[in-house]
């Protein structure tokens, strides 16, 4: 189905319906060509759902290529940093992939659903350079971004609502797990995966079952008080937690307009996603020739004094300008004005004290603030219910 906005059509997802019935404030953005809500009813209180209850988040625009063959997991250790022998069958692993330069295209999620059988999640369209780099191995790459439906189910009763649904024995799913369920004759596949650093899932289907697996899904869920969220609630909730997002806390080197815009993993704090102990990947004499020399940039994330976000702020030591701030936000569960920052090298170890200036403006008057600001070595917001087996009941 398309939907018309002005002279521009836009995309539903298998959800549209249920998402537009509750869209109470009627507030949309687009994603890779879907038109999705930036908010239901309110942010704030669509936030403290997955903090409290249970949010649930239409993922369906996200990018999925579904690679097979007997290469399949040579190509993809040629393409990613990590070591892909190492995710399981079953299991879930998070990852960067580079040009030869050794700056990030994206970052995203890799499904193992075989031996020989992959799902890559991107936020970024990647077809192209995806069968680019496929040239002399035996793989077949599908984009079924189309073909699959999913839902990112999250908060601290999140498990309770899928236990509710039938889903039995979900509690005893592992963090970067994945298992399977028949749903009305479909396969159900669930991931114990979020963008949101809390305990979660994600739900995955085929789409002609998208509006009943919803329905189902919210009916077991009324009474953990369960609530549809918009892009601006998942935005805060991931910054809380300290997870980047691509084409907001770096560029993709495939999009990069100016030389040196874009970003390597170490210049990203993912340095702890690249193995140099594989042979030859994408990148891997840059990343080497990096390490030797130093980075030119290092990110972190700074506790900002007040509670005026630090949105794209200045970041200066003394008097000169050694910074910038990618994403910013108060945090309501953490109490805490946290702000991403790329600073140039050397400065950003832990403890560092800078100055954010920031301009806010309230009643047509703009305000400049020049807020004190510290290094910090984590992020902000990390329960121990989103590492805990079995899943906590809420």
């Amino acid at each position: 189905m398309n939907r018309k906005h002005g002279d521009i059509m836009m995309l539903e997802t298998p959800f549209h319906s249920r998402v537009a019935a509750l869209n109470e404030i009627n507030e949309w953005d687009g994603w890779a060509g879907y038109t999705t809500p930036t908010a239901y009813f309110d942010v704030e209180l669509e936030y403290f759902a997955v903090r409290s209850t249970t949010g649930v988040f239409d993922l369906s625009p996200m990018n999925k290529y579904r690679i097979t063959g007997p290469d399949a997991q040579a190509y993809l250790d040629r393409v990613m940093t990590r070591n892909i022998s190492k995710i399981s069958v079953g299991r879930v692993g998070y990852s960067v992939w580079c040009n030869d330069a050794g700056q990030v295209l994206d970052d995203g999620t890799i499904f193992r659903l075989g031996e020989s059988d992959y799902r890559l999640c991107s936020y970024a369209r990647a077809m192209d350079w995806l069968s680019w780099c496929a040239m002399g191995f035996d793989v077949h790459i599908d984009d079924e971004s189309d073909g699959v439906a999913a839902l990112a189910v999250q908060g601290p009763t999140s498990c309770s609502c899928l236990k509710a649904m039938g889903l039995n024995a979900i509690e005893e799913l592992k963090p970067f797990g994945l298992t399977h369920f028949d749903f009305e004759g479909e396969d159900l596949m669930v991931s114990r995966t979020g963008f949101t650093g809390d305990l979660g899932y994600e739900l995955w289907i085929a789409p002609h079952k998208a509006e009943a697996l919803w329905d189902k899904l919210f009916a077991a869920g009324k009474p953990y008080m369960i609530k549809p969220i918009g892009s601006s609630a998942l935005n805060l909730a991931r910054i809380e937690t300290g997870f980047l997002q691509a084409g907001v806390d770096f560029v993709s080197a495939q999009d990069a307009v100016r030389p040196g815009r874009s970003r390597s993993p170490f210049e990203l704090g993912l340095g702890w996603l690249v193995d140099m102990n594989k042979p030859v990947f994408n990148g891997k004499k840059a990343l080497q020739r990096e390490q030797k020399e130093g980075s030119r940039y290092r990110f972190v994330i700074l506790d900002v004094e007040g509670n005026k976000p630090a949105h794209n702020s200045f970041i200066f030591k003394g008097k000169k300008q050694v910074g910038t701030v990618t994403s910013a936000a108060w945090c309501p569960t953490a109490k805490s004005n946290v702000a991403f920052a790329q600073l140039e090298m050397p400065h950003g170890q832990v403890g560092d004290e800078l100055v954010a200036e920031i301009y806010y403006e309230r009643e047509l008057q703009w305000t400049r603030v020049l807020a004190p600001c510290k290094v910090i070595d984590s992020a902000v917001f990390n329960p121990e219910r989103r590492r805990m087996t079995p899943a906590p009941a809420f």
